[in-house]
């Protein structure tokens, strides 16, 4: 039986002064560290509130958060016209986020986990020293071409050519084209534009935000799984090798290991994985 937790939406401003909308997952005992959940592309943080609450039942703090543009931090006049890229999810909303759960930290340890994009967006800040360890789930360079056929095509058709068309009849990407929320246009453009590349955000000559990679220092493991059309081994590689502050760890998970049938590019955070993936994962978390 896992113990009761406390969970309080709350507010906080993006570096630019947008608000973005989060929920603070509350152990019933005092915690012993902040653990802050960042999302996958045009995934809500609702998404991840199951293993949020695993986590707070195990003694941690956790923070989940959308992004400016999806969930709680869509913008009220709708996303036709409004302007944001991929980029902007990193420098501007998880900058702030970071600093505000390490404030709510109070000196403890702040700890990470990231989702697919959220592992893509950790190397980009400057405030990434303030994390001291990092969980990675299906995070991954998004080369088009690394993934496995007939996905791979779908892939290219869905950001070549129907994403261009939804955005521009509607001004935005609906999410009913397969990719789960909302995409703002300007998101969808830049991330289509990174999976068009071989090294995919690690070519864009214009991410200045690149050189932050090198100076995260702190433990990290990525964890793959190996149904993931999406994220296979060596997309996951890929992205951690621009990691070269630190060592990372490299884990592919089968699905039969975790006792499923299916786990793919979001089983991870769905509740099948909590034995044994998330007792593994707050274990690790929880390292000295």
């Amino acid at each position: 039986m896992t113990a009761p937790t406390l969970e309080n939406r709350a507010e906080f401003a993006a570096t630019d002064g947008y608000p973005l909308a989060a929920t603070i997952f509350e152990p019933s005992q005092p915690f012993h560290a902040v653990v802050l959940i960042a999302s996958a592309t045009a995934v809500p943080r609702g998404y991840y509130a199951r293993f949020a609450r695993y986590l707070a039942s195990q003694g941690f703090k956790a923070i989940t958060f959308d992004y400016r543009g999806i969930g709680g931090s869509k913008p009220k006049g709708g996303l036709r016209g409004f302007k944001a890229k991929m980029r902007d999810w990193a420098a501007l909303d998880l900058v702030a986020a970071v600093d505000y759960a390490a404030a709510l930290a109070g000196g403890k340890p702040l700890l990470y986990v990231g989702h697919s994009f959220g592992g893509q967006a950790l190397g980009q800040l400057p405030n990434s020293h303030k994390v001291s360890r990092a969980l990675f789930a299906a995070s991954q360079i998004g080369y088009w071409k690394l993934f496995p056929a007939p996905e791979k095509y779908r892939v290219w058709f869905l950001l070549r050519i129907l994403g261009p068309l939804a955005y521009t009849i509607f001004g935005y990407v609906p999410g009913k084209l397969g990719m789960g929320e909302d995409l703002p246009k300007g998101v969808f453009k830049e991330w289509a534009g990174w999976c068009m590349k071989p090294r995919y955000l690690y070519d864009d000559e214009t991410l200045d935000a690149r050189k932050y990679f090198q100076n995260y220092h702190g433990a990290l493991r990525a964890i793959g799984m190996s149904d993931d059309d999406w994220a296979p081994p060596v997309t996951v590689a890929g992205l951690l090798a621009g990691y070269t502050g630190t060592s990372p760890e490299h884990i592919t998970v089968t699905p039969e290991t975790a006792g499923q049938k299916k786990i793919g590019h979001f089983g991870y955070f769905r509740e099948p994985s909590r034995e044994p993936l998330w007792r593994e994962a707050a274990e690790w978390l929880g390292r000295d």
